[in-house]
């Protein structure tokens, strides 16, 4: 049943009373939810919360799209409701870590001030159960044309945000005929020839960067590209994104590490990049 508090009604929190045998993570890593525009697919996302409890959740950029909220103001239920799932996390005892990206730049003036038991700072490092020191940061530092043309930035977002909304109605055509989810936007950055070259180069410059701070690897968003594998020896993990791929990367108890793909249902599929990393590592 649901519970009162503070004069209205709750629905029980699945992190209170986990289902009889369903694995506590050591940690999760989510970014690029985009709250706050029509993309933001905020209902999978909460189902994929309530499925995958953790000791640690890492917000690692882009979990409010302040670019898209000044143009035009959106925000339904379903987005208040990921906050307060977040935010009820975080008072239940898991360590809830906010690392700003470029489209939520705004909360860096608030790095160091805890907001509502959620610690926000401009990066971290993250120590796996096996040892391995991963350092964490949304990425838009490392993107030369966040950094040096702003403009260009926003132009594409614009065309960013035009993709999705067609892929919308593609995909509810493609749903009425029984076909399951296709990503556009996904789908345009593999064929376009330089898309593909700027996240090699993304990618590579990440994890050279975590080689030179000395750690073994790092775990990034901003592309919205899912990805696991060891590039000259560091270890490379995005986490992918909320608007087009669904998914996440979790640390098991054990340190293993995965990326969790949130089909439209409940199914989890390990990357088998992934489980080559681990093995590699091992």
């Amino acid at each position: 049943m649901a519970a009162a508090r503070d004069g209205g009604w709750i629905e029980p929190d699945e992190d209170d009373h986990p289902a009889e045998g369903r694995e506590r993570l050591r940690a999760v890593f989510i970014s690029d939810l985009h709250l706050g525009t029509p993309g933001c697919q905020a209902k999978a996302l909460l189902a994929f919360l309530k499925a995958h409890p953790s000791d640690r959740l890492y917000l690692v950029g882009d979990i409010i799209d302040g670019w898209q909220l000044r143009r035009r103001w959106y925000w339904p239920q379903s987005h208040n409701d990921v906050v307060q799932k977040i935010l009820r996390r975080a008072r239940k005892g898991c360590q809830v870590v906010f690392i700003p990206g470029n489209h939520d730049e705004f909360v860096r003036e608030f790095v160091g001030h805890p907001f509502g038991g959620v610690g926000v700072v401009e990066e971290a490092v993250h120590e796996t159960a096996d040892g391995r020191r991963l350092w964490v940061t949304h990425g838009d530092l490392y993107d030369g044309v966040i950094q040096y043309a702003k403009w260009l930035a926003y132009l594409g977002d614009t065309l960013y945000e035009w993709a999705l909304r067609l892929n919308r109605h593609v995909n509810s055509w493609r749903a009425r005929m029984g076909l399951p989810y296709w990503s556009l936007s996904q789908y345009l950055k593999h064929r376009v020839k330089s898309a593909v070259s700027f996240i090699t180069r993304f990618e590579e410059a990440l994890a050279h960067e975590a080689r030179r701070r000395g750690l073994d690897g790092v775990v990034c968003g901003h592309i919205h590209r899912p990805e696991m594998r060891v590039i000259d020896g560091v270890l490379y993990c995005n986490d992918g994104d909320w608007v087009e791929s669904l998914s996440a990367l979790v640390e098991h108890a054990d340190g293993r590490l995965e990326i969790v793909h949130w089909a439209q249902e409940r199914v989890a599929v390990p990357v088998t990049a992934g489980a080559a990393v681990h093995r590699a590592r091992a």
